[in-house]
């Protein structure tokens, strides 16, 4: 999946408090945009994702782009393929194993299913408990915000330099250096800003016997979910290249209500904040 990439104010009045922001920097060329998403019978050949609004904010305080970027289309994606560096499994004492023994039954919070994939079935439900939300999916490369050295107008035919929610000196993240996932924008399915989910909220990523933890970072599809920055991919040993690749599916993706890494862009902070709120998660004492 590769998420949309317009911004539009009523996307981030629904994922975050009112505020100003001045238009982004770059915008892409005035054609439609589809996203890439892997998923389907042969990974890597999965349909295009639909172009949905695009909220934007910094992480002390929210904020929204009064531009829009147009959507635009894309050549598919070649197959995707993993490749797990050697290393810890986890940044913290909270197992994978624990954490999907908690969310292994799914009390559905949101209204409707979501598709992985433009053309795929709706068969992805949004699932909570008191203090937590959570869902399973495919993951899928988010390589926009600030260019680098792997993410970067050459390496993605899909790049754009902006991402839903901006860092505390106003500039976008770094999908390259900073885990953050995608959730989806507000709709009729389900509101994440309702139930706590925001921009610089902290996630629990897990995929095999890896947790990576992750702010939440952009906004995608209304109807779609499963996608991550590539520094996420990374940390989960899931091969992060922006067309090709990414994981087709199991990957958990488990978000604390309410929650903030202050600032967005503090890795430190959001693994020590996600630490603390997993082992409650884990030994029930969320609720």
């Amino acid at each position: 999946m590769r998420v949309p990439t317009l911004t539009l104010a009523a996307v981030g009045a629904a994922l975050i408090a009112p505020a100003t922001l001045p238009g982004p920097a770059a915008a892409l060329p005035p054609e439609a945009r589809a996203t890439t998403h892997g998923k389907g019978a042969t990974p890597g050949t999965g349909p295009r994702k639909n172009v949905a609004p695009r909220a934007s904010a910094h992480a002390g305080a929210a904020r929204e782009h009064p531009a829009a970027t147009p959507a635009r289309s894309a050549p598919p994606a070649p197959a995707r393929h993993e490749n797990a560096p050697a290393g810890a499994r986890g940044e913290g004492a909270v197992t994978a194993e624990d954490l999907l023994a908690r969310v292994g039954a799914c009390d559905q919070i949101s209204k409707g299913l979501y598709r992985t994939d433009e053309d795929s079935p709706e068969t992805v439900p949004v699932c909570g408990t008191r203090d937590a939300v959570f869902w399973k999916a495919d993951l899928d490369i988010d390589c926009d915000g600030r260019s680098s050295v792997h993410c970067n107008a050459q390496t993605d035919p899909l790049y754009s330099p902006e991402t839903a929610f901006h860092q505390s000196d106003g500039r976008p993240l770094s999908a390259e250096e900073l885990p953050y996932i995608v959730v989806p924008a507000a709709g009729p399915r389900w509101d994440p800003g309702a139930h706590g989910v925001r921009g610089g909220s902290v996630a629990a990523v897990v995929y095999r016997d890896r947790v990576q933890y992750a702010v939440v970072g952009d906004t995608g599809p209304g109807d779609l979910i499963g996608e991550a920055s590539y520094a996420t991919a990374k940390g989960l040993g899931i091969s992060p290249g922006p067309t090709d690749g990414g994981a087709a599916s199991g990957v958990t993706y488990i978000v604390f209500k309410d929650s903030r890494a202050e600032p967005i862009e503090d890795h430190a902070a959001t693994v020590a904040t996600g630490e603390r709120l997993a082992r409650q998660f884990v030994t029930g004492t969320d609720g």
